[in-house]
């Protein structure tokens, strides 16, 4: 049997969608296909980058992808992780089951750099966390 595929969806496909698609590739790549895509891509941020880096998780090569990329493409699951992607989720195949993971967006925040820094870790620290419960769940 071939892996579960996953789409983590979010606006931007910036910060929160590249996390996770890099969290499960780690834990779990040899079960699950990972992809990530966003409803209005606006590029990698480099502090998503960063933080990812900081736990050992290299997604520098990722890049910004829009869902319309994704048309056609069979997925077991479609995650969102922003309250506005949600709301503008294109719609898949009845075999897709949507989960819906309502997270902050860490590329809002306004302050220095290590500020921001700071949001980008506990927004991570939060998707390493689902991404273990979905793994557990699914798998």
């Amino acid at each position: 049997m071939g892996k579960i595929k996953v789409l983590f969806l979010c606006t931007g496909n910036s910060a929160r969608s590249q996390m996770a698609e890099g969290f499960l590739r780690r834990l779990a790549g040899d079960r699950f296909e990972a992809s990530s895509a966003g409803t209005q891509p606006k590029g990698l941020n480099p502090l998503t980058t960063r933080a990812m880096e900081e736990i050992g998780i290299d997604i520098s090569g990722h890049r910004s992808k829009d869902v319309s990329e994704f048309k056609g493409h069979d997925f077991s699951y479609v995650v969102t992780v922003c309250d506005r992607a949600k709301q503008s989720c294109p719609v898949f195949p009845a075999t897709t089951q949507v989960l819906h993971w309502s997270l902050d967006d860490p590329a809002d925040t306004l302050g220095t750099e290590e500020e921001k820094l700071a949001v980008f870790r506990r927004v991570c620290d939060k998707i390493e966390q689902r991404i273990h419960e979905f793994v557990k769940r699914v798998a």
